[in-house]
């Protein structure tokens, strides 16, 4: 008996973590569309999106910043930057205190792209984010 409980469990738990991948794919395809709309690659809008999230909590963002919620190698940033600045997304400015560092700050195109993909996924977030609760309530309540 304990083990039918458990494999009905665990089928329950399979069902729920492949809803939650389906959802979280259905979003970033929804995302990557959108984005293209406005000019950008998925990984451009990205990077926009956390220079943007960096800069309101921290103030420029140097590229090394980036790697952690990118996800990415730092020579994966660098090349990204890079394309995204002959792109004229976002410009480079030497660190004063050592010029080696480079500080990065959206343009105003930069800018008015991120904020038209952002604004256009406001209904995708909240979708995913009801997702989210439904996920972790249902496993909070077999987890009891």
């Amino acid at each position: 008996m304990e083990r039918l409980r458990s494999t009905a469990a665990r089928e329950d738990e399979l069902a729920r973590a492949a809803a939650f991948r389906t959802a979280l794919r259905r979003f970033v395809r929804r995302t990557d569309a959108v984005a293209g709309q406005a000019g950008l690659t998925p990984q451009r809008y990205d990077l926009l999106l956390m220079i943007r999230s960096h800069r309101r909590r921290h103030g420029a963002v140097r590229m090394s910043q980036l790697c952690e919620p990118l996800q990415l190698q730092q020579t994966a940033v660098t090349e990204l930057v890079k394309r995204a600045e002959e792109a004229g997304l976002i410009e480079r400015r030497p660190l004063p205190e050592d010029g080696r560092v480079w500080l990065l700050e959206l343009t105003e195109d930069g800018e008015d792209r991120l904020l038209r993909v952002f604004e256009a996924l406001r209904e995708d977030r909240a979708a995913l984010v009801e997702v989210f609760r439904d996920v972790d309530k249902r496993f909070r309540a077999a987890s009891r």
